[in-house]
């Protein structure tokens, strides 16, 4: 017996590793499924293209047949959670990347395989209690500013248990090659509920800006059977031998009269297996991290969450200008797995984040709060954007395409997802920057300047990322 079981550990470990190859996509390459699509003479600002009303919340999305979302091949949809709303189970055909721009919550991911590590203690259930003990996988707490990673193929839940709405931005990587299906349209698979379809599109006709569909649309199927999730399909008859259970249970999983769409109330709140506290939580992390020495610790237990919006956290920060923070494959290493990376900035009031090209990676920007007036530049010197971004908008910054952004009276936040783990830019001035490596006699023939004028060029602005009005010449703002 001992022999057996040792066998069945060790099938059910293999079958583990080979789900979890497939679902975070093991590999270093991007599948561009569509190669041409960044022919693009203008880019847009944009605000959602569909709306859709669930009980406890609204989805709402940006259509990925927009020419900027082709270009980068991503999905763009914007979730916001009511308290004791609960987002129902489900699963995506692409890797995603969930940035909490507001609110707190739980969340868990269902990885196959790996152990049921926060179990309901006898004690809770009471003396003489022959109640089933209830036990699941690990429940990650959130905050504003973290990021959530969310593989593949991997389905998660998430339910807001604090006093304000929980409002997420989420970004779909169509084009990674964890997607295997034959297209780039972005797909939700729920295991429970009746929501609608969540990415309308206009088939073949990117939407216009500004045109948006809201309300609260009629379910799918009139006259038809009207349910949505992955257990409609199936007969109730092998449901109920699945799951052992009776036909009565069976056909509840399917939820044909739901109507509360994807997002529902909890009423009188969801009670879980949880840890005591987020610190004692965020210090067994730590531990964790220290003391990495097996698979499970590295697949299992892998961290899925890390916090970018804490101003402590700062990589870059300059007292006048404002401060950037990241996050890749080197703090977060699930991310190495799902090639995605994201950057977090602030420019305080009339702040300049220096013009720089993304060298290895599309850039999906959404403004959090504020406005910035941002150029973009594509590799013929045209200006494919000139405009306002403001808060609720998304603009996706090409690979290699030049891009400035400035704030003027008021300040501007950003969440930049990038479609690369180690995304990498490349400053066009400041101390770092391409001009400054570059001899003063290049810079002088190539410009048709000075070798003074070239030396000014390359040694005037110190600052690497960031600058403010208040550290630059007068005029300088004018001449940029």
């Amino acid at each position: 017996m001992p022999s057996m079981a040792k066998t069945n550990v060790l099938l059910s470990f293999s079958l583990f590793l080979v789900l979890f190859h497939g679902s975070l996509g093991l590999t270093a390459d991007r599948s561009r499924q569509h190669q041409g699509q960044c022919q693009l003479d203008r880019l847009n600002a944009l605000k959602p293209d569909n709306r859709i009303k669930s009980e406890a919340g609204v989805t709402e999305s940006w259509d990925p047949n927009h020419d900027q979302f082709q270009c980068a091949g991503v999905a763009v949809v914007r979730r916001t959670i009511e308290p004791n709303g609960l987002l129902l189970p489900s699963y995506s055909n692409a890797p995603q990347l969930v940035y909490i721009v507001q609110g707190r919550g739980m969340t868990g991911t269902l990885m196959p395989g790996c152990p049921e590590t926060f179990q309901e203690s006898q004690e809770s259930q009471g003396q003489g209690s022959r109640r089933l003990q209830d036990q699941h996988q690990k429940v990650h707490r959130f905050r504003e500013g973290d990021v959530i990673a969310l593989p593949a193929g991997v389905a998660h839940w998430c339910y807001n248990d604090g006093k304000e709405r929980v409002i997420a931005v989420t970004v779909l990587d169509m084009a990674n090659s964890a997607n295997q299906l034959d297209d780039m349209n972005p797909r939700n698979f729920y295991l429970a509920g009746n929501p609608q379809e969540e990415f309308q599109q206009v088939q073949g006709q990117p939407r216009h800006r500004g045109e948006q569909r809201t309300g609260r649309e009629p379910f799918r199927g009139h006259g038809q059977q009207q349910c949505n999730n992955i257990f409609c399909g199936m007969d109730t008859r092998f449901l109920a031998e699945a799951f052992n259970v009776s036909e009565q249970v069976a056909r509840k999983l399917q939820c044909e009269s739901d109507r509360r769409g994807n997002i529902v109330r909890v009423k009188g709140g969801l009670h879980t297996v949880m840890p005591p506290s987020l610190r004692q939580e965020e210090q067994e992390q730590g531990q964790r991290r220290e003391h990495c020495n097996g698979l499970e610790e590295t697949m299992c237990t892998m961290r899925i969450r890390e916090n970018i919006g804490d101003p402590s956290r700062a990589d870059v920060f300059t007292p006048e200008a404002g401060r950037i923070s990241t996050v890749n494959s080197h703090n977060l290493p699930i991310l190495r797995y799902m090639q995605l990376s994201a950057e977090r900035g602030v420019l305080y009031n009339e702040a300049m984040m220096m013009p720089h090209w993304n060298l290895n990676a599309h850039s999906i920007m959404y403004a959090i709060r504020g406005q910035a007036h941002v150029q973009v530049v594509d590799h013929s010197g045209r200006t494919v954007f000139d405009g306002e971004m403001r808060e609720g908008q998304v603009l996706t910054v090409p690979q290699n395409f030049a891009v400035v952004k400035r704030s003027d009276q008021q300040s501007f936040e950003w969440v930049s997802f990038k479609t690369n783990d180690n995304a990498m830019i490349s400053p066009l001035a400041g101390r770092t920057s391409a001009l400054r490596a570059m001899p003063a006699e290049v810079l002088a023939n190539a410009f048709r300047i000075s070798v003074e004028d070239a030396k000014r060029i390359k040694f005037e602005r110190q600052e690497t990322t960031l600058t403010s009005h208040r550290s630059t010449r007068s005029g300088s703002w004018a001449e940029a």
